[in-house]
């Protein structure tokens, strides 16, 4: 596929019966996902932003992989959403193209894809969106962040014991936080319990569901918010991948 000239007629026929597969009408927003493909892969001539390089694998595992995440009823609003380590963009943009009353907030710690996710959000023309630069570790604390999201997403971020930590802080009380997990995800749920205790988390309810084309399970994660994070909480950076909680 050339770098350019949008999805090509099996790209669209991909995406759009994907999305038929997950309850979702794509058809409104094929020119968006077009737009965003070629801008992803006119920059990964440049850098590297993603390893997925097939067509395919761009539909399937970055565009159809984020809106697994609206098979859940919890992204039905006006919510402020914090994609946790967005990377290239992922769930954030494909959220906010598909469900545009959303707020997004795309943080992420590399220079280079906040960039590019800036680039994107711009030529996309999409209200609402945020990209944010910074160390989660560091954001939490802040004030116009701590506790102040409806919805804090993650995909292919860190273990569950490390992320609940990252993520909790930035979730408003009775809110989600959602984590895009493949199938071995038993034996990260576990443990959570300990971690939670400490973090104000509270129920934990997982959702499995299988990813179209590939037929690869995918499974979703969501962590109630019950009670507020304890100010120390996330420790200072590094802190929480050298040594989880749980």
């Amino acid at each position: 596929m050339g770098v350019g000239v949008g999805l090509s007629p099996k790209g669209v026929r991909l995406l759009l019966e994907g999305g038929r597969a997950l309850g979702l009408d794509l058809e409104a927003h094929l020119s968006a996902f077009s737009r965003l493909y070629d801008l992803l892969m006119e920059a990964n001539l440049r850098t590297n932003l993603t390893a997925l390089r097939t067509e395919e694998e761009v539909v399937v595992k970055h565009f159809l992989d984020s809106l697994t995440l609206l098979t859940l009823p919890l992204f039905q609003g006006a919510w402020r959403v914090l994609d946790l380590g967005t990377g290239a963009g992922f769930p954030g943009l494909p959220l906010k193209i598909v469900r545009p009353e959303l707020e997004v907030t795309l943080l992420d710690a590399t220079k280079k894809k906040v960039a590019f996710v800036a680039h994107a959000v711009e030529a996309l023309g999409l209200k609402g969106a945020y990209p944010l630069w910074g160390r989660a570790e560091e954001l939490a604390h802040l004030p116009e962040h701590r506790e102040a999201y409806h919805r804090v997403v993650a995909r292919a971020v860190a273990p569950l014991c490390v992320l609940v930590e990252l993520g909790l802080p930035f979730v408003a009380l009775g809110g989600r936080m959602v984590a895009q997990k493949g199938p071995r995800v038993t034996e990260e749920v576990t443990p959570l319990p300990k971690a939670l205790a400490l973090l104000g988390g509270g129920s934990v309810t997982v959702h499995t569901l299988v990813l179209p084309v590939v037929q690869e399970e995918r499974n979703l994660v969501v962590v109630a918010k019950e009670a507020s994070t304890p100010a120390k909480y996330p420790r200072r950076p590094g802190v929480p991948g050298k040594n989880p909680l749980c």
